[in-house]
């Protein structure tokens, strides 16, 4: 196992794509050298060379990186870079391609560069000073006698009388340092990334809340599907079973049950298709939703199973605010999905009632044991997406056993509550 770890880095992919990353920061280098050579020439040109010309000649070769990496796009190719040759996992940010970065992101990715220029330089002047040297330990075997006297310390070593064959040893002990000299450099230029590249505080808050938004979206979505899809298919189960009890004896409730059930699925369909369709596209929903103006198709829907409903609605609760008539309509639509799932072909009442500015919604139904098992075992998602409408609206909501029947009551505020 320690044989592993300390052969990792040498036979790595990353510690060669760190070499790679260096050896560009290193080809970066040059043209800025040459442009701190010509701006110290020009300051020297008109001051002359003194104190003052020598203190701005770091600054000839530091401030145009600087000015350069303020540039927000290249903060996307650092990022990309990073990613692709040091492997390091830089946290996710807003979307790059905005390119809107705080002036705090655009002053890390200047010095992200500054700091890949200056690594990457003095890797490469090592790498150029030692490559020859180890090039010639490699072969010094196979050389003529005294051909490395221009490399002192490859003469120290040969005059201090080692056999031949350390030589290439010495070369290669040189290239494995060379190679964990990378790893340890790609460690801590991941970790000068995370800092330099990463997403700031800000940032970070900005993705948790795009993140946060998504989710809510999905979840009404959700929500959405749940209510009017499986409400459609309790409506055209119940439907279809009432039809094939009477399908001799009366065929004209039979046609009247296909009719529904087709006039059913096709809304359902177009329903499934409107949420698929904005999953697939991450839009917010812009068609418009069911209100309690649409309460009488729903309702004729639910008579068409067959089984007795009993409305009162009160005047004025189609007059009611739009937000309140859409989750309410959901609401009922939920309730009465609850009720034909659960408690089969049983008289349900359904009241609707303004006073004292809320709506009061009421749904009952006659429960029998295993019914009552059933809404208690089947019935926590549409209760738990009932609560939540109401919750949205800060309204308040019951449900459960009232005598031998299951009640549910809703008032919901007509006028916003602080």
């Amino acid at each position: 196992m320690l044989l592993r770890r300390l052969a990792g880095p040498l036979v790595s992919g990353t510690t060669y794509r760190c070499w790679v990353y260096l050896g560009l920061g290193g080809v970066l280098t040059v043209p800025f050298i040459f442009v701190a050579a010509v701006l110290t020439g020009i300051i020297a040109y008109y001051i002359g060379w003194n104190s003052v010309t020598v203190s701005l000649a770091p600054l000839t070769f530091i401030v145009p990186p600087l000015a350069i990496g303020l540039i927000p796009a290249l903060r996307v190719v650092h990022r990309a870079a990073v990613r692709a040759l040091l492997g390091a996992p830089l946290p996710e940010q807003p979307d790059d391609t905005d390119y809107s970065y705080p002036w705090s992101a655009r002053w890390r990715a200047a010095g992200w560069l500054l700091l890949h220029l200056f690594v990457g330089g003095l890797s490469g002047i090592l790498l150029m000073v030692m490559l020859p040297a180890i090039i010639i330990l490699l072969i010094a075997p196979f050389l003529p006698e005294r051909v490395t006297l221009d490399y002192e310390v490859i003469v120290l070593v040969m005059d201090g009388g080692w056999d031949d064959t350390a030589y290439p040893l010495l070369g290669l002990a040189l290239i494995a340092g060379f190679l964990y000299l990378g790893a340890g450099l790609r460690v801590l230029l991941g970790r000068a990334a995370s800092a330099l590249l990463g997403p700031s505080p800000a940032e970070r808050l900005a993705v948790l809340e795009r993140q946060a938004g998504q989710l809510v979206e999905r979840n009404r979505l959700a929500q959405e599907l749940h209510d009017s899809v499986g409400h459609a298919l309790t409506v055209t189960t119940l439907q279809a079973g009432a039809a094939a009890r009477v399908l001799d004896t009366d065929p004209e409730f039979v046609r009247r049950a296909l009719q529904a059930i087709e006039e059913t699925g096709r809304a359902a369909l177009d329903d499934l298709d409107h949420v698929l369709g904005l999953l697939r596209d991450g839009a917010s929903g812009t068609a418009p939703q069911a209100t309690l103006a649409d309460l009488e198709t729903l309702l004729a829907k639910t008579r068409a199973t067959g089984v007795p409903l009993t409305v009162e609605i009160d005047e004025g609760v189609d007059r009611i605010p739009a937000v309140v008539s859409r989750e309410a309509y959901r609401i009922v639509q939920e309730g009465l999905t609850n009720a034909l799932r659960h408690a089969g072909r049983v008289p349900i009442t359904l009241r609707l009632a303004i006073q004292a500015n809320r709506l009061k919604l009421e749904i009952t139904n006659p429960i029998t044991e295993a019914a009552h098992r059933n809404h208690h075992r089947n019935g926590g998602r549409g209760l738990r997406g009932m609560r939540e409408r109401v919750a949205v609206l800060r309204g308040e909501m019951s449900a459960g056993v009232d005598g031998d029947q299951w009640r549910v009551a809703v008032a919901l505020p007509l006028r916003r509550v602080s």
